[in-house]
């Protein structure tokens, strides 16, 4: 029994170095899957409150908390007499909470959830791809600032990505609006 554990753990290893990155915000889809001593699986949506409701125990509160945390507490909260060595393992579904926004030339310009390391590359793919205007060389970011109101203009080398510079493909953060812009003839 010990060894299967240990097994199970060890696969689980790579997501839950992911999962200590992403906090849990109002909307998010979780797979909730206690594994042992009983196998029993639920989808979850983060309610307005911050809270889901997992099997056995009810309400937890988890927004704000890392995936990894959020496993932990419930770990916890079901081994308080209702469970003897539980193991559990939370998953992220879907994003709901982290988005961001595409305009411009585009095909299908929208808000559209943040997968874990999209770039803007992958966000101009999800929207469909370019329009036979949209110029490849005219897209940047606008990212919210922090500490005022407005936005931090960011320009994206997109050619330099298309011919191979992973650098230049920048990761996408909730709240971005990434433009394409038309391109001159």
């Amino acid at each position: 029994m010990l060894k299967k554990m240990l097994f199970i753990l060890l696969l689980l290893l790579p997501l839950q170095l992911s999962a200590q990155v992403y906090t849990i915000g109002v909307g998010d889809l979780l797979k909730i899957d206690i594994i042992s001593p009983d196998k029993m699986t639920s989808d979850v949506t983060v309610s307005p409150g911050g809270d889901i409701s997992v099997p056995y125990i009810g309400s937890v509160y988890v927004k704000g908390m890392t995936i990894a945390k959020a496993q932990q507490v419930i770990e916890k909260k079901l081994s308080q007499g209702y469970l003897k060595y539980p193991v559990v393992v939370v998953s992220l579904v879907e994003s709901r909470s982290r988005s961001f926004t595409i305009s411009g030339e585009i095909i299908k310009p929208g808000n559209y959830p943040i997968l874990e390391n999209t770039t803007v590359l992958k966000a101009i793919s999800v929207a469909g791809g370019f329009t036979k205007f949209g110029s490849k060389s005219n897209v940047k970011i606008l990212r919210p600032r922090k500490d005022r109101p407005g936005y931090i203009s960011i320009k994206v080398d997109l050619k330099a990505v298309l011919d191979g510079d992973a650098n230049a493909d920048i990761i996408i953060q909730s709240g971005d609006i990434i433009v394409v812009s038309e391109g001159l003839f």
